[in-house]
This record gives structure tokens, sequence and C-alpha cells, in this order.
């Protein structure tokens, strides 16, 4: 499981997540209508009970029901939309803080790299060579996804420094990919990319070189979240925390979902 730091860090970046989405629907949605529109469904949930035995009373509160979950889901669909674009952004960050960990000394994980369409991976031998990282394997080539995997394992070297590194060479180019280990609170770069649509997901490191290799991966393996010592996916426990901040608050931010 990840460390402690993990844990605080993540339940604070919750906090503050489920204060701004609190802010975002006071300032962008109309809390009236909604609140109205959240009567009018109950008021027809209770209507379905009432008059279980009047066909036409139900028939009403079914076709009145449909039309104020509509309204209703009309009224929030603003504010989330706001919400939208930064939500995907952070989420996409916080899963390389929390969603995995580097590799401790003398662990494995497998490098992969994937070549563009243009590639003949029977044609071409890639190869691949470590700094304070041990590749364990010769090149394993996957030639229908036009992929070339290699074993690799972290050194005490690497785990002392905090990182090491692979070099992937191809006829006619190479590149290099990061590869983080040791402990503590870190950003895991779990791939290097070389459009610009894929780098605005991995951003942390330069973009490949134009070498026919579209991205170069590490499998680092996957981490838990430490709460009271069971171990909790990091968007189930940001998940559960946002949303305990937002029903704590929403009446000091006048807010209505």
């Amino acid at each position: 499981m990840l460390s402690a730091a993990h844990t605080w860090s993540l339940t604070a970046i919750a906090i503050a997540s489920g204060l701004a989405m609190l802010w975002v629907f006071a300032r962008f949605s109309d809390g009236e209508r909604i609140r109205l529109a959240q009567r009018k469904i109950r008021a027809n949930l209770y209507a379905l009970r009432l008059f279980a035995d009047e066909p036409a009373l139900i028939f009403r509160a079914q076709k009145q029901l449909l039309l104020w979950n509509a309204r209703y889901l009309a009224l929030m669909l603003g504010p989330s939309l706001v919400i939208f674009v930064p939500a995907v952004i952070l989420l996409m960050q916080l899963e390389a803080v929390y969603g995995s960990r580097p590799l401790a000394a003398g662990e494995a994980a497998i490098v992969t790299a994937q070549f563009d369409a243009r590639a003949d991976l029977r044609a071409l031998a890639p190869s691949l060579a470590g700094h304070a990282i041990v590749v364990e394997t010769p090149t394993v080539r996957i030639p229908d996804q036009r992929q070339a995997c290699w074993r690799v394992r972290a050194t005490s070297i690497a785990a002392s420094v905090a990182s090491g590194s692979v070099w992937l060479r191809v006829p006619g180019g190479s590149a290099s990919k990061t590869v983080q280990t040791g402990s503590g609170l870190r950003y895991i770069s779990a791939r290097r990319v070389a459009s610009l649509l894929d780098w605005l997901h991995y951003p942390a490191e330069a973009r490949l070189p134009n070498a026919g290799i579209r991205w170069i991966g590490v499998s680092y393996p996957y981490a838990a979240i430490d709460v009271f010592g069971f171990g909790v996916d990091w968007l189930l426990w940001f998940g559960t925390v946002s949303l305990l901040t937002m029903l704590a608050f929403r009446k000091r931010f006048g807010a209505g979902f």
C-alpha cells in the first residue's frame, strides 16, 4: 500500500475538489428550480404508492415523474459541463500519482514499445538497454499488435537515486524512457508518447522523436491507498471524500443538486 503521505494528500485534494464543485453548482445552477424539481419527483413517487389501485392516476404520476426527472437532469447539465473538463484533467493527473507506485529494488516490470502502422516487426530488430535497470529478456515481438516487450528489473542503485532509464534502439532512430524506482510521493510516468493528444494524458516526459515509435510504456505495480489499515482504490476514496464534503457543506454554499 502507499504511504500515509499519499492518503493525507489525496484526502486534502478530495476535500478541495468537493468544495470547488459546490462553488460551481452554486454559481452556475438555479437552486430554486432544482429544489422544485426534487419536490415534484418525490411527490410523484409518493403518488405511485398512494394510488396503486387507480390506473389513471398511476399513469399520470408516471408521466409527471418522467417529465420532472428530465427537467432535473437538464438543470444539472450546465454545472456538470463546467466541471467536466477540469475534472477529467485532474483525475488523469491523480492517476499518475496514486494509481501505481515506483518499482522497489529487485522488482520486475514489463517495458512495451508500440510502433506505428508502417512498422514491420518481422524485419525490425528493436533492442533495449538499461541504465540502473537490468534488461532480463531478449526482445519479444508481437507483430499483429506492432509491439515489442522486455522484462526489466530495478537495481538497488536505481532505487537509491529514485529513477533509472531504458534506451530503445531501432534502425534509423532511438528513444529513452525513465523508470521510476524507490518510494515516496511520486508522479509516475507510465508512458512516453509521440502524439500531442496522448502527451496531454502523459505530460511528464518530452514527446518521443519521430522514429516510428508511438509510445514506450512501463507496467508499474498497482497501488492502493491505506485507509485505516485497509487497501482502497484511490478513485473510490477520492470520490467518497468529495461526495461527503459536498453533502456536508452544500447548505453553506446554497448549492442545489
